[in-house]
């Protein structure tokens, strides 16, 4: 009899992580325990479900005997979302993944992140590269995340509807309000703490583990996107054909291109 194989959009239950700081990170968890794991981190105003389940990379990767380990960074999903840009800064999305890998008790992992997950996942390579084997990024941003949303538009939405006029903040609207759950005020105060401190990728020290990049042909950053992979003395770059930044993951291309680099 053939097995029946879990639904696409199948969910475990959240099992929760507590952070240095004391927020709840939701993690979920599919695949053999003695599988290797990838660590799967999502990009901005997403969660694990909408970036790597319903995209059908949680199923592509363990029907490949891949465990997935997948988290919903703080501000998304089920995790907490606080409204405070202190509780945002790139050391706090670096250290969250750092505190799940030790409470799995896993020294180390293959790494696939998108947009804001890619660019965590740079730094996480960069500043503990014994935590990450190797590493697919997609739709890095190339300098701070999110540089190019209008906070005061988001924010006069949120607090009193007032319309966005600005194209690109309106596409990170609606891509906020599509995403069941999603919070526009802990979405602001993210933007808000990627702004402060040190958030662009240091292209003088990049990551040196093996790193696919992906950027999709009609993404605004693509030509970005392949200048930090020329950065990374190990890394390849993909382009994504005929998509742009917020359908680039449900690319087939793209996910057949990483479940190769990660089985190489």
């Amino acid at each position: 009899m053939t097995p029946v194989l879990p639904a696409l959009t199948e969910m475990p239950e959240p099992q929760f992580v507590m952070a240095a700081d004391g927020r709840r990170i939701a993690t979920y968890l599919w695949g053999d325990d003695d599988a290797p794991t990838v660590l799967c981190v999502h990009g901005f105003a997403s969660s694990c479900r909408d970036n790597w389940v319903n995209t059908g990379w949680v199923r592509d990767l363990t029907r490949a005997g891949f465990r997935v380990l997948g988290v919903d960074q703080r501000g998304h999903g089920a995790s907490d979302k606080p409204h405070e840009s202190v509780d945002f800064s790139m050391e706090s999305f670096v250290d969250d993944l750092v505190t799940v890998l030790d409470t799995y008790l896993l020294e180390s992992v293959l790494y696939a992140g998108y947009s804001l997950g890619a660019r965590v996942g740079w730094q996480l390579a960069a500043v503990h590269p014994e935590r990450v084997e190797r590493a697919v990024l997609g739709g890095i941003p190339d300098g701070v995340p999110l540089a190019r949303l209008r906070i005061e538009q988001v924010r006069a939405f949120a607090e009193d509807g007032t319309p966005v006029q600005d194209p690109a903040t309106q596409n990170y609207v609606a891509l906020s309000e599509r995403v069941a759950g999603n919070d526009l005020l802990a979405l602001v105060a993210l933007a808000e703490g990627m702004r402060s401190g040190d958030a662009d990728p240091d292209i003088a020290h990049p990551p040196l583990q093996p790193i696919l990049f992906a950027t999709g042909s009609d993404d605004a950053i693509f030509e970005q996107s392949k200048v930090l992979a020329d950065a990374a003395p190990n890394g390849s770059f993909l382009e994504v054909p005929g998509r742009h930044h917020f359908n680039a993951p449900g690319s087939r291309v793209f996910r057949e291109a990483a479940l190769n680099f990660f089985e190489a």
